[in-house]
Parts: structure tokens; C-alpha cells; sequence
């Protein structure tokens, strides 16, 4: 039996006018976009910080790139909000059947 998960990271950006384009940075990971509006380029940064991510985990590499990015587990119950951030949601399939078994 799959059953559907979602990973969801809010991540914090920064927006920058340039003459004609936003450009959208996620710097805690080093992902940038752009657009022609500051929406745009939050889409762009979005759906390029997902395929990010998601190729990290099919190569299963997402926990060292996190680790090497600076992220560690917080022991804080609720984190501080920044000004701007952006959610991420990766949609995963679990498969839940006797052959699969998670290692942990």
C-alpha cells in the first residue's frame, strides 16, 4: 500500500530590483531566480528550490547538502519568523508494505 506525504521547508528569501527583473534568492542554499515581477520570481524561486530539493533526495544526498548548508536540528519548540520566506512542498509517496523497510 503508497500512502502520500508532503515535506514542506519554509525557507527565508530576499527580493532585489534590478532595471527590469526581481531576482529571488534563497541564500541559505545558494538557489536564486528571477522574474519580471517580484511574484514572478517568487513562483520561479519556488518551483526551483522543489527540483532543488527533490533531485537531493532521488540522489539521497539531501541530508548532507542540508548539513553542509548549516542546518542542524533546533531544540526550539517554535523558530523565529523572518521577514520573507517562501514554503517548499514536495509531495513523497511512502510505500507501506512488509517488503520496505526503513532502516532507522
Amino acid at each position: 500500500m503508497t500512502k502520500q506525504v508532503e515535506f514542506c521547508a519554509r525557507l527565508p528569501v530576499r527580493f532585489k530590483k534590478r532595471t527590469h527583473w526581481y531576482v529571488a534568492s534563497c541564500p541559505i542554499l545558494d538557489v536564486h531566480s528571477q522574474g519580471k515581477t517580484k511574484k514572478e520570481a517568487e513562483k520561479s524561486l519556488i518551483e526551483a528550490l522543489s527540483l532543488f530539493l527533490t533531485s537531493c533526495f532521488e540522489r539521497g544526498v539531501l541530508d548532507q547538502v542540508l548539513k553542509n548548508c548549516g542546518f542542524k536540528l533546533s531544540t526550539h519548540e517554535k523558530l523565529p519568523g523572518f521577514r520573507n520566506t517562501v514554503d517548499v512542498h514536495i509531495p513523497l509517496a511512502v510505500d507501506t508494505g512488509e517488503s520496505v523497510k526503513c532502516p532507522a
